[in-house]
């Protein structure tokens, strides 16, 4: 059998941070492996959000492929809003294209509901019931006996963020937890662990990153000095033919303005709302060409997939639609950096399915899909943090890979990194 294999995925974290973070010493044994390894910049998915790059992180397929455009869908036929699951993913991930290995799989966002396969898995979020989010169900007992959660409480984020750093640090320590006893309690050939309280943190404190006199500045770098000693955890038990790869699946940049474009779609006429109090997007009337769904994606409404959908020169809309956003401006600041057509970035059998449009920010920009906000710019943000596109990282242990790693990789790489390792 080929060597083993592990992948540990820091959800959420820019290149230059973890460059700048293994400078400083914050992370000494990520910058172990960084010296003799190959460490380069990597492109997220299109949108650059969790539920769209690991599926194609972890399948190796266009999105078109694989058919996650997003956390969250409509329900076919209504203006209806329903999460995306594993069950939606039409593409196989890597550890069922490869059955005769074992896997074990920890916190790997957007695999819940968990699925049988050859060796162990706990589910990544969203993951709202622990029971389903285990395979084999006798893993569940072990799960309830260490407390485990499968994420933090997102409000301590917006409540409290002394308590949510708390929740950050005792919910890593439990997934270390789990790491520990899966690594030595069976057989495996790929460990796949994911750490996704970097995320959080990003989200809600990337200001405390940037700022050294902020109030929680020394509390995050000890998060990831935490991580780092997990990396160390694990590098303690490689053997000489073992390999592993550490990457992220997106960026992360600090964030200055909200952008409301579905309240930028309504002042320019593209949508038109009813002011009862339906739920989202059921507020949608007749007339309305386009709306969009979290993050950057851009719909047109048409007549043959949503039930007040229109007839409509579909070209003729799209160029208003990349001609409004391509000049859209906040204080003299371009807010677009650039607009994708979906036959641009996407192909496979699920393009029917895929967003019309998606959008790319400038910096500082958070791109929303709320309903029924009353301005197109939010000046005060609740998240300091936002997702990034080219900046992910990746990081392969040892410098004689280097032939195999892509100059300019891309998370569609990965499946096919992770095959020629072996």
């Amino acid at each position: 059998m080929s060597s083993r294999l592990v992948i540990f995925g820091i959800d959420g974290v820019p290149f230059d941070l973890m460059k700048r973070l293994s400078d400083e010493g914050i992370m000494p044994n990520f910058k172990r492996i960084r010296e003799d390894g190959v460490f380069r910049k990597m492109r997220s998915s299109l949108p650059e959000i969790s539920s769209v790059s690991w599926s194609t992180i972890f399948t190796g397929k266009n999105p078109g492929e694989h058919g996650i455009f997003g956390f969250t869908e409509l329900i076919p036929g209504t203006y209806s809003i329903c999460f995306t699951n594993f069950h939606k993913l039409k593409a196989k991930p890597f550890w069922h294209e490869e059955p005769e290995r074992k896997h074990i799989l920890i916190n790997i966002p957007s695999t819940y509901p968990a699925s049988p396969l050859n060796g162990k898995m706990v589910s990544g979020f969203i993951s709202p019931d622990l029971e389903r989010s285990v395979y084999p169900d006798d893993l569940v007992d072990t799960l309830h006996e260490m407390h485990y959660e499968t994420d933090v409480d997102a409000m301590k984020g917006y409540d409290s963020k002394s308590a949510f750093m708390a929740e950050v640090f005792e919910i890593h320590e439990k997934r270390v937890r789990l790491m520990d006893h899966l690594w030595n309690g069976a057989d495996w050939d790929t460990f796949f662990f994911v750490v996704t309280g970097s995320d959080r943190v990003g989200h809600f404190l990337y200001s405390a990153i940037e700022e050294q006199d902020h109030d929680h500045h020394d509390d995050v770098m000890r998060y990831f000095t935490a991580v780092d000693d997990s990396i160390g955890g694990v590098l303690e038990r490689l053997t000489p033919e073992d390999h592993m790869v550490l990457l992220s699946d997106h960026g992360m940049e600090r964030v200055y303005r909200n952008v409301n474009l579905n309240t930028l779609l309504e002042e320019k006429g593209f949508l038109i709302l009813d002011g009862e109090d339906r739920d989202r997007y059921n507020r949608i009337e007749p007339g309305t060409k386009a709306f969009a769904l979290d993050p950057s994606r851009i719909y047109l409404n048409r007549k043959e997939r949503y039930p007040n959908g229109m007839d409509m020169d579909e070209e003729q809309v799209l160029t208003e639609l990349i001609e409004m956003f391509d000049s859209l401006e906040y204080e003299g600041m371009k807010v677009i950096r650039s607009i994708h057509r979906r036959d641009e970035i996407y192909h496979g059998p699920c393009i029917e399915d895929a967003p019309d449009l998606v959008l790319l920010a400038n910096t500082g920009f958070s791109l929303r899909g709320s309903i029924g906000k009353d301005v197109v710019f939010e000046p005060e943000p609740m998240l300091t943090g936002k997702h990034t596109w080219d900046d992910a990282f990746l990081l392969v242990k040892g410098a004689d890979n280097e032939d195999l790693v892509p100059a300019e990789p891309g998370v569609e790489d990965v499946v096919r990194l992770l095959k020629d390792l072996r």
